[in-house]
């Protein structure tokens, strides 16, 4: 089939029964059809490893699958013979089960810079745990977010700041104040300005740069100084910057953690980690206030543990993290060449550590292009890669390299014959897809 005549009509429709009784038509925003070219958002039937197939019955190598979580692949046998092993032993109980303290063994073993540890089913809940437990030792109400991270909670301290604060009260959105990465002098500043007024500076530690020398050093003294909580994000870095995540990559430890994503190998759980003497505030051994920390009825789902004891072994044991940064070294190395090639190397860019690999697509004038995002998809689509990023998994072959390297070449023919018109419209499809956070639909 010819590019242009590439369509998805069993897909299209079930987006049109997704949108009639789904917001949105998808649980995550990042999974709207508005971030794919018009008619052309595939809804998925199964995958096995790097692959997916959609209601078409169309094949693609997939990145960045189930928002970073699929780390290992789809249906990965060792996580799912965990999982089954459970699922015939009963979920939830009405008291602990045995596998809760098994899988916090298992995870405070693999990131030893935390004490302790409480089991979530996603990133927001454990996110929002950890400021409310900084507001709590801290006796403070604001919190510092780091201002060029694009997503921390579902929750309103975030939220508020964000294109999408309807419904958010502006006395909520008051108390959350921004930082920027990389920039002690800043951050130090506004410690300063808003002097015993910060629970907690919280950022992802580490993102499509390396941090800057001495930085989360530098971020560990401040909060020290100033008597805030330092708190990271490890949604993304969890496992794929290390089996310990940033903190155990750059050697700077936390006060509290969280962690998720890739935990699971998509199956649902997160994790808030931290220092014994914060993390018991929301326990039963301390004389303090009590601190209603986390409490989730399905937190403890031990079919969702089994799956992050299996995910947490299996990358110790077969070094998945040196695994995705080889896959992510060659598969940029192979879009960057095939990208100068087409003489569009300044436009199609790669960014990021080689494990979390994203693309940017800039216009003639060198300015992020949503227009061209939408060319570049729409290519890819049609030669079989599903690719909102270069996010790998430990699944990724050769040949699927080859393949998604082989499709980044097409779309760069297009892009170089789209810049010489000076206008990518004609390769659109329709409407150009749009960033998840805006005010107005």
């Amino acid at each position: 089939m010819h590019q242009n005549d590439f369509a998805l009509p069993r897909s299209l429709a079930a987006n049109e029964r997704l949108h009639a009784l789904i917001p949105g038509g998808a649980h995550t925003y990042a999974k709207g059809d508005d971030q794919y070219p018009e008619d052309l958002a595939p809804v998925i039937s199964h995958g096995r490893g790097a692959e997916v197939w959609d209601v078409d019955g169309n094949r693609y190598v997939e990145y960045g699958s189930g928002l970073r979580s699929v780390s290992l692949g789809h249906a990965h046998p060792r996580v799912l013979e965990a999982v089954r092993r459970e699922l015939d032993r009963g979920s939830n109980f009405v008291r602990p089960s045995i596998v809760e303290v098994a899988a916090a063994e298992r995870f405070l073993a693999t990131v030893p810079t935390a004490d302790m540890v409480k089991f979530a089913k996603n990133g927001s809940d454990v996110t929002t745990a950890a400021v409310r437990l900084a507001r709590a030792v801290t006796g403070r109400a604001r919190v510092a977010i780091c201002a060029d991270q694009p997503f921390f909670s579902v929750d309103d301290w975030f939220i508020g700041t964000t294109p999408m604060a309807a419904g958010i009260p502006d006395a909520i959105n008051e108390l959350t104040v921004t930082f920027p990465y990389g920039d002690l002098a800043a951050t130090e500043e506004l410690l300063t300005r808003y002097r015993d007024e910060v629970a907690c500076l919280i950022l992802e530690p580490a993102g499509h740069s390396e941090p800057p020398e001495g930085y989360l050093a530098g971020l560990r003294e401040l909060a020290d100084r100033h008597g805030c909580l330092l708190v990271f994000d490890e949604m993304i870095t969890g496992l794929r910057w290390s089996e310990a995540g940033a903190q155990g990559l750059y050697g700077v430890v936390p006060d509290l953690s969280t962690f998720g994503k890739a935990l699971g190998n998509g199956f649902a759980v997160s994790a808030l980690a931290g220092r014994r003497d914060l993390m018991e505030h929301g326990g039963l051994r301390h004389p303090h206030e009590r601190v209603f920390l986390l409490s989730t009825t399905h937190g403890a789902e031990t079919h969702s543990l089994a799956a992050a004891m299996a995910v947490l072994g299996t990358y110790v044991e077969e070094g998945i993290t040196a695994r995705l940064h080889t896959l992510g070294e060659r598969l940029a190395a192979g879009v960057r060449e095939a990208a100068a090639t087409a003489g569009v190397a300044d436009h199609v860019v790669v960014r990021g550590r080689a494990s979390n690999l994203v693309f940017g697509t800039l216009d003639e004038k060198l300015r992020p292009s949503q227009e061209y995002r939408t060319l570049f998809l729409r290519q890819l689509l049609a030669s079989g890669v599903l690719a909102p990023s270069f996010v790998v998994s430990s699944a990724l072959t050769d040949a699927d390299i080859e393949q998604t390297v082989e499709a980044v070449a097409a779309a760069c023919a297009v892009y170089r014959t789209a810049l010489d018109a000076g206008d990518p419209t004609p390769w659109l499809g329709g409407r150009p897809v749009r960033p998840v956070f805006r005010r107005l639909v």
